[in-house]
């Protein structure tokens, strides 16, 4: 009885020994058992570094690469202008890293193989994989992409120099199929992004509300124009240029509070020119100094489809910080602002003042 039990352990044993071990497998212990693990500890670790590369590079773009060297920190901005270089070959890259990639995880089975029973070194070789050469790397590399990338740039070089032959051909095809992903961001996305890091948004960001406000603003000035933002002249204060400058009228323009007040004549649609308040400090009121004898400056006159930047533009040259929006037939497309006398060829009503 004994004896039977002896043989049975001995069989099962031997058993064990085959499912892990082939007879061709090399013997556990030897030199040349050590080195084809060692080699697969290395196809391991260069497929996760491979695989953590082409998460980490390829999800930066260049224009975020670009804003990181002009307004990251001083490492961020070393560390975009070393990855920048290589980044701009988004097509040859990828190609670089994903056959890197495959090369290693195809070739891990085949040095497993040698020390294990083969389904061992298949179950090895995919977990080994899954583990430190996809989920691991992809974590980090996710979120410290930028500093693995600037430390494994040099790395990336000599396997771009290496895979050239195979590498460059499939991305210059890439290139002109796809093109570059290089897209900036659009007039409504950069809005939407700075409402995003506004304070109201409850996100962490640092921008106030009036900051958002401003910068919101200065997006929409090229597609607004002046009819949009002008204030009409119905709900503008004005003057008669025949009128008198008394202590009603003196009065009702300091209540407005104003630095300039329009001028008309006969209609208040007729916009003649500006009386400057500061002017009236020689005026006294008991004189009843008509408004045509003070000094009444030009207005120039812009038409109602002028974008505001344009506007904005003539009111950097300080010839006047007011215009009178009119609605123009028969305009040329190249139509300059003009002042007043000048006409824009059939002109219609004075509709207002930009704000």
């Amino acid at each position: 009885m004994r004896l039977m039990n002896a043989l049975t352990l001995a069989a099962g044993m031997t058993t064990t020994r085959f499912f892990i071990l082939d007879a061709e497998d090399i013997e556990f212990g030897t030199t040349w058992w050590f080195v084809y693990a060692g080699v697969s500890c290395f196809l391991v670790l260069f497929a996760g570094i491979m695989s953590g590369l082409t998460l980490g590079l390829m999800s930066l773009g260049l224009v975020e690469l670009e804003i990181l060297q002009r307004s990251g920190t001083s490492t961020e901005k070393k560390q975009a202008a070393t990855i920048l270089p290589v980044v701009k070959k988004q097509h040859q890259l990828l190609v670089t890293l994903l056959l890197c990639n495959a090369a290693a995880m195809e070739a891990l089975p085949i040095y497993l193989d040698k020390i294990f029973h083969p389904f061992v070194a298949v179950v090895l070789s995919v977990t080994f994989v899954l583990a430190f050469g996809e989920v691991i790397p992809q974590a980090i590399c996710s979120r410290y992409g930028l500093a693995v990338g600037a430390n494994f740039v040099w790395l990336v070089r000599i396997l771009m120099i290496i895979c050239y032959p195979i590498a460059y051909p499939i991305g210059k095809i890439l290139d002109t199929v796809l093109g570059h992903n290089d897209a900036l961001f659009r007039r409504a996305q950069l809005k939407a992004l700075v409402s995003i890091h506004g304070q109201e948004a409850g996100k962490g960001g640092e921008l106030t509300h009036d900051e958002t406000t401003i910068i919101s603003g200065a997006l929409d000035l090229t597609e607004k124009t002046a009819e949009e933002a002008m204030t009409p002249i119905e709900s503008t204060f004005s003057l008669d240029v025949n009128s008198k400058l008394d202590w009603e009228a003196i009065g009702k323009i300091l209540a407005r509070g104003h630095s300039r007040v329009p001028v008309y004549s006969g209609n208040p649609k007729n916009i003649i020119g500006l009386l400057l308040v500061k002017s009236l400090l020689t005026v006294r009121a008991e004189t009843e100094t008509p408004v045509s004898a003070v000094s009444i400056r030009k207005i120039p006159r812009v038409p109602a489809d002028m974008p505001l930047y344009d506007i904005l533009n003539e009111f950097q040259k300080g010839s006047s910080h007011m215009a009178a929006v009119v609605k123009i037939k028969g305009k040329d497309k190249n139509t300059q602002p003009a002042c007043d006398g000048e006409k824009f060829g059939e002109s219609k009503v004075t509709m207002g003042i930009p704000n």
